[in-house]
């Protein structure tokens, strides 16, 4: 069967809004899975670069990307990019004044990284689940609380609002757009085409664990537990190498980390898992190499973190 439609529908415009300082990467990467989509399937989307200004506007890198002044007109998407400019670009009245009416002129409105903060600043977020760049997560909770801020996805739709991680994951974001719009056949094309996953889950992780939980006075034991995770990591033997009694490492750890120790061995366990399922190890063998001891507590915690069970994602790890 072709992936053509018959009768293709007109272009869907898909506007992309930079602000200066935004992340190059944050733009070029959905820009070139739908521009490449477009070539599978003909006339399948439009891309234009807005901004509050019209003109040269300066990437983080230094190089600009021509943008048109951001108009009133109806499109498809809106596309909200992220980057170290993102602290200015929410002070912007006429950017924040922009994004706030996207809602009325777009079928679905989404950022890449910290582009959510401008979404969240224009109340685009309000009650809402998302995400952005993990390293900027617990700012974002913190500077508007009635958000709910998942750290640990890859992208996250709540209604007709999208957000996604850090810089690639732009990509996988125009990827699930362009599944939903044209199939999953297209989509796949595009990813081989672009030499990426054909699909990472929203749920997928980030980033390694020991990103997130790495802190100095702690590294070594982190370091220990990545290479010892079929052994005893009970909070019990963690302070025993900690030289510490159970109830000063536990409250020190989470201080330090951020997470609790039994929530930080989840993490590296399942972090472990994962690479090993990529490389297509058997599910049994990796649990209990990995210290789950069996397939069922595996799987628990898979779905705990990436909101699918191991075998799922094994499917979805393999490279196009």
């Amino acid at each position: 069967m072709s992936k053509t439609p018959r009768f293709p529908p007109k272009p869907r415009r898909i506007e992309i809004i930079l602000f200066p300082g935004f992340q190059i990467v944050d733009a070029a990467g959905p820009m070139g899975a739908f521009e490449i989509a477009a070539r599978f399937v003909p006339d399948a989307y439009a891309l234009t670069l807005v901004a509050a200004r019209a003109g040269l506007i300066a990437s983080s890198a230094g190089a600009p990307m021509p943008a048109r002044k951001i108009g009133a007109g109806k499109v498809d998407t809106i596309i909200v990019a992220g980057g170290h400019g993102t602290g200015e670009a929410m002070r912007d009245a006429a950017l924040v004044a922009a994004v706030k009416r996207a809602p009325k002129r777009a079928r679905r409105v989404a950022s890449v990284c910290s582009g959510a903060f401008i979404l969240a600043a224009a109340g685009l977020l309000d009650g809402k689940t998302c995400t952005t760049h993990w390293r900027r997560a617990a700012q974002l909770a913190r500077l508007f609380p009635n958000l709910r801020v998942e750290p640990d996805r890859i992208h996250v739709q709540d209604g007709a609002i999208w957000t996604s991680a850090g810089v690639t994951a732009g990509i996988d974001l125009a990827l699930a757009m362009i599944e939903g719009d044209l199939g999953a056949d297209v989509a796949a094309d595009v990813a081989r085409e672009m030499v990426v996953y054909a699909k990472r889950p929203g749920g997928q992780a980030q980033h390694s664990a020991l990103l997130e939980i790495e802190a100095p006075r702690f590294a070594e034991l982190n370091a220990w537990m990545r290479d010892h995770l079929s052994e005893d990591l009970s909070v019990d033997a963690l302070a025993r190498r900690a030289a510490m009694s159970p109830r000063t490492f536990a409250r020190a750890y989470a201080a330090d980390t951020g997470v609790t120790p039994a929530k930080a061995v989840e993490r590296l366990r399942v972090d472990a898992a994962r690479a090993a399922l990529a490389q297509g190890g058997a599910i049994q063998e990796t649990a209990r190499r990995t210290g789950f001891g069996d397939p069922e507590r595996m799987r628990r915690a898979f779905i705990r973190l990436y909101g699918a069970p191991p075998a799922a994602l094994r499917r979805t790890l393999r490279p196009a």
